[in-house]
């Protein structure tokens, strides 16, 4: 559902939670740091890509603890059932991008969609966060925002709103459409690239993303995510025109 309704504006102090103190804390994030399952590591099988940072580079937005959990369980547990899914079939030879176009509406095969769309969206995920970088976007992704939501400001209340409003897990969005953007929010495993569109920035509203660090607070999470560790170089980058 592609959101382009003005929605009313949210106050959403970052709440800097800890859970641990000291030696603890450091024991605790040094503890939890879990490798790929092998089995993406075997040739010929879907592997999970690198962190591109240390776990606890997004903190406090962002946990060592949560970004070990998500990173190392949630989204490494994706690759594994997916590759167990297409192991021997013609879906192996295939990359993340190619077996969810050819699932996508496909309801037999919906748990290999599922876990092929959870595997790719966190790479968008992960790849789009940053702990140090501009706090908002410059050139024709700036433009672009501006010309669709007013401002930076509106674009982030509308999005923050707009993944407080989705029900359950899944995912809220900024899209490319057409020569502008627009939000879409997804549930579950779904994606912009199920339906076509082309994703620029992706936000997991999936429990494991932010329950640790914010409890029920979702909306907080989100807008802490928006205005701190987002690198706007990766999400103008995703721009196909």
């Amino acid at each position: 559902m592609i959101r382009t309704d003005t929605l009313a504006a949210i106050s959403l102090p970052l709440n800097r939670r800890r859970f641990l103190g000291g030696l603890a804390a450091a024991a605790a994030v040094s503890a939890i740091r879990f490798p790929t399952p092998a089995l993406a590591q075997n040739a010929g099988a879907i592997a999970q890509p690198p962190l591109p940072y240390d776990e606890a580079a997004l903190e406090p937005v962002i946990s060592g603890r949560t970004v070990g959990l998500h990173y190392g369980k949630h989204h490494a547990g994706y690759y594994e059932t997916l590759n167990g899914l297409i192991e021997g079939t013609e879906m192996a030879d295939m990359s993340l991008e190619e077996i969810i176009q050819a699932t996508a509406d496909d309801q037999e095969s919906r748990k290999i969609f599922n876990n092929a769309g959870q595997a790719w969206n966190h790479e968008i995920y992960w790849e789009q966060m940053t702990p140090e970088g501009p706090t908002e976007p410059g050139g024709a992704l700036a433009e672009r925002i501006g010309a669709a939501f007013g401002g930076m400001d509106a674009f982030k209340e509308e999005f923050t709103t707009a993944a407080g409003d989705i029900f359950g897990s899944g995912w809220q969005w900024l899209i490319q459409d057409g020569d502008g953007v627009a939000l879409m929010s997804t549930p579950g495993g779904d994606n912009p690239l199920a339906h076509g569109q082309t994703a620029l920035l992706g936000i997991d509203v999936w429990e494991h993303a932010y329950y640790l660090d914010y409890e029920n607070r979702r909306k907080e999470h989100v807008a802490a995510v928006l205005d701190n560790i987002v690198d706007w170089e990766i999400v103008a980058g995703r721009m196909t025109g």
